[in-house]
């Protein structure tokens, strides 16, 4: 296993996990990789460290007691934290993870899941951060698709005048394609772009932010404006 001491060093990572065995095995091999590492057992506790400390990534279990992991992602959004999340899970259903998703956060791994799988996705996650720093849009810039406005300065989303709350992810997701109205953009082309990682042909990691975002921006009725081409990827348009 490579490890990318240049992306790690001095990254300060919080987990959140109930079980202390995987706890304790997951804290080794962050501190290994080169993270900075703390760990509490319950969301409660996790609340409690972020405002006594912030983070730079959240490793967050989803079945926890006091406060579990749904609750502390919506929690932290409320707030306006956007502080990356990457939700550890069990559970297999869609359904699980769409909750997971529509809490605020940023991508979710099934357990049992491998290490260097997990290096992976954080590694990815801190990337897009560091590269939305860096590829700030001009103050003001306003993207639209019929009667979708997306004002990429203020990270704003409205459609026929109603705004649409939206994690990050599903904000990066829903201007790459509006940026390129039009265009067929293929499964690899919209990993790389979005988490900078191709998690393969068998990840459900993108279907499930595409049918999310469909479900938010057309809960006001409107027609459909991401729209797939199968065995291809997914192009933003009006219906004709």
């Amino acid at each position: 296993m490579l490890t990318c001491v240049w992306c790690t060093r001095g990254v300060h990572v919080l987990l959140a996990e109930d079980d202390r065995a995987v706890r304790e095995s997951l804290v080794r091999a962050l501190t290994l990789e080169g993270y900075a590492v703390r760990a509490v057992s319950n969301g409660a506790l996790a609340l409690e460290a972020l405002r006594a400390e912030p983070a730079d990534l959240l490793l967050l279990d989803v079945s926890m007691p006091v406060v579990d992991g749904i609750t502390v992602c919506r929690v932290l959004r409320g707030e306006r934290n956007r502080m990356p999340i990457l939700m550890l899970t069990a559970r297999t259903e869609t359904s699980d993870r769409v909750a997971g998703l529509d809490a605020g956060a940023d991508d979710y791994l099934l357990k049992p899941f491998d290490l260097s799988e997990l290096f992976a996705r954080m590694r990815a996650l801190l990337r897009r951060v560091a590269n939305g720093d860096d590829d700030t849009p001009p103050e003001g810039e306003v993207l639209r698709l019929g009667d979708l406005r997306i004002e990429t300065g203020g990270r704003r989303v409205t459609r026929d005048g109603t705004e649409i709350e939206l994690s990050k992810t599903e904000f990066d997701l829903l201007e790459l394609l509006v940026r390129n109205t039009g265009v067929v953009l293929d499964h690899s082309t919209i990993y790389d772009r979005i988490w900078h990682f191709d998690f393969g042909p068998d990840s459900k990691n993108l279907a499930v932010y595409i049918g999310y975002l469909r479900r938010k921006t057309e809960e006001t009725g409107g027609e459909r404006l991401i729209h797939t081409v199968r065995g291809v990827g997914y192009v933003a348009r009006e219906e004709r």
